[in-house]
C-alpha cells in the first residue's frame, strides 16, 4: 500500500520559517517527479513546487519563488519543502504528491499526480 505522509506543519509568525517533509512508503518514487500543492479555505488546490526524479530540476509558482525550496532525498524516499519569509497568504493545508508518469518537467496540474498525502496545516499569523 502506497502512502505519502506529510509532517512539519504548524503555526508560525509572518517572516518565520517551516520545513515540511513528505515520506513515501509502499513503493519508490526516486525516478519520478514529486510536488507540493496547497489549499486555502474556499479555494482550489494550488501548485507550489515540483522536483524532478534526479533532483536537479525544480519549478515554483511565482508567489513562492525565492522563499521556498523543494528538495528530495531519494535514499529516504522523502521530499522536503523549506519555507522562509512566510506570509499570512501562505496559510493553507499543504499536500505532497507523487507521479508515476513523469521524470521531469513543469508538472503542475493535480491530475498529473497519482498519489497524495493527507496534508499538513500551515498557519502564518500576521
Amino acid at each position: 500500500q502506497v502512502q505519502l505522509v506529510e509532517s512539519g506543519g504548524g503555526l508560525v509568525q509572518a517572516g518565520g520559517s517551516l520545513r515540511l517533509s513528505c515520506a513515501a512508503s509502499g513503493r519508490t518514487f526516486s525516478m519520478y517527479v514529486m510536488g507540493w500543492f496547497r489549499q486555502a479555505p474556499g479555494k482550489e488546490r494550488e501548485f507550489v513546487a515540483v522536483i524532478s526524479g534526479s533532483g536537479v530540476y525544480t519549478y515554483y509558482t511565482d508567489s513562492v519563488k525565492g522563499r521556498f525550496t523543494i528538495s528530495r532525498d531519494s535514499a529516504k524516499n522523502t521530499v522536503y519543502l523549506q519555507m522562509k519569509s512566510l506570509k499570512p497568504e501562505d496559510t493553507a493545508v499543504y499536500y505532497c504528491a507523487a507521479s508515476t508518469k513523469y521524470y521531469s518537467g513543469r508538472i503542475s496540474r493535480p491530475s498529473e499526480y497519482d498519489y497524495w498525502g493527507q496534508g499538513t496545516q500551515v498557519t502564518v499569523s500576521s
